[in-house]
């Protein structure tokens, strides 16, 4: 990136807090009550207040928001061609992963106009002057709801199709201007072998992408809840080194800080960036309590190779809360740079 940024900048992952009323505007275009000029409205309206609610806490390097996006990845599937939605295997009780139907691919999956991150990029980049990173769902994230069906042998030709729409957003997406691209891939850490194979295709993805590349993994925030019952990032290294991304997110905050010591045992030239905000607890933190985090992780980490943000995105948080967890972020980075500038 060109901008200077302080020591320990500050960023978030992606989504944004939903306001109440963008609730109500997603029923209304459910119910068919909204024209295109409508959703577009929205839309801008929509980003516009991510944006600001970011700028007026302070954050660093912004995101878009992902103001339009359903569930994280849900929405996608509507830009994807050759599926079909499947029945949910449960739909008593409370939501949660196997409540949203799968898909199975019936020809050949392709993305012929894109995932729709371009348009979204390209419309926050026009409402903000500030440093804005886009994100891109990984090929491995795509794939979790995708059954091989006609035309696929198994789940890696699939797989390598998704890698090819991946890279062909992130080469779109540096045309419309992004130059910091973070691929999100919470679900590395669900999986217990072959962690080479994960490094490799996600090389794949990026290869040939001029800009700077960050993954994001943590262990999933669907209904605020994360998705595999050992949440630790130790059988991940050393491959997660082996990525070409200049950056590596990882969730720390909710977990108490385990793993933090990993950065050191593992030693790297990559930037860490710590989550220090729980997105997942209701309570908000103090800037107290984010730069007890951050000097914890200074322990491991050096300060100039340090970014601060929160575990994941805040899209299962409500945006008051949201705003008062930017806020704790920014306030506590700030106490540490001082501390670190009166040394």
């Amino acid at each position: 990136m060109k901008e200077s940024l302080p020591l320990l900048p500050t960023s978030v992952v992606g989504s944004h807090g939903l306001p109440g009323w963008l609730w109500l505007a997603r029923e209304a275009l459910e119910a068919r009550r909204l024209g295109a000029t409508d959703v577009k409205e929205v839309m801008e309206d929509a980003t516009q207040l991510a944006l600001l609610d970011q700028e007026r806490a302070g954050v660093d390097v912004l995101s878009t928001g992902e103001m339009g996006r359903v569930r994280f990845i849900v929405g996608f599937y509507e830009r994807l061609t050759g599926i079909r939605h499947l029945e949910a295997s449960r739909r008593l009780g409370a939501p949660h992963w196997d409540t949203y139907g799968p898909f199975e691919a019936v020809e050949k999956v392709d993305a012929p106009q894109g995932l729709g991150i371009v348009e979204e990029y390209a419309l926050a980049r026009a409402l903000t002057a500030r440093p804005l990173k886009a994100t891109v769902p990984g090929p491995f994230t795509l794939l979790i709801p995708l059954r091989p069906g006609s035309g696929y042998r198994d789940r890696d030709s699939l797989l390598a199709d998704l890698v090819a729409i991946v890279n062909r957003e992130c080469r779109a997406l540096v045309e419309a201007g992004a130059d910091f691209i973070q691929i999100d891939e919470p679900n590395y850490a669900m999986y217990r072998g072959a962690t080479p194979e994960l490094a490799a295709v996600f090389n794949r993805a990026v290869a040939g992408i001029r800009a700077k590349i960050a993954l994001h993994v943590c262990f999933g925030n669907l209904h605020g809840r994360p998705f595999p019952a050992v949440r630790s990032y130790r059988h991940l290294f050393p491959a997660l080194y082996d990525v070409k991304a200049e950056q590596i997110l990882l969730e720390f905050a909710n977990r108490g800080m385990e793993d933090a010591g990993l950065w050191k045992e593992f030693p790297t030239d990559k930037e860490l960036g710590a989550g220090v905000i729980d997105v997942k607890a209701f309570k908000t933190e103090t800037a107290a309590d984010v730069a007890a985090r951050i000097r914890t992780l200074l322990q491991y980490v050096a300060p100039h190779k340090l970014w601060l943000n929160p575990d994941c995105g805040f899209w299962e948080t409500p945006r008051w809360a949201t705003r008062e967890k930017l806020k704790a972020l920014v306030e506590g980075a700030l106490l540490v740079r001082q501390e670190l500038a009166g040394r």
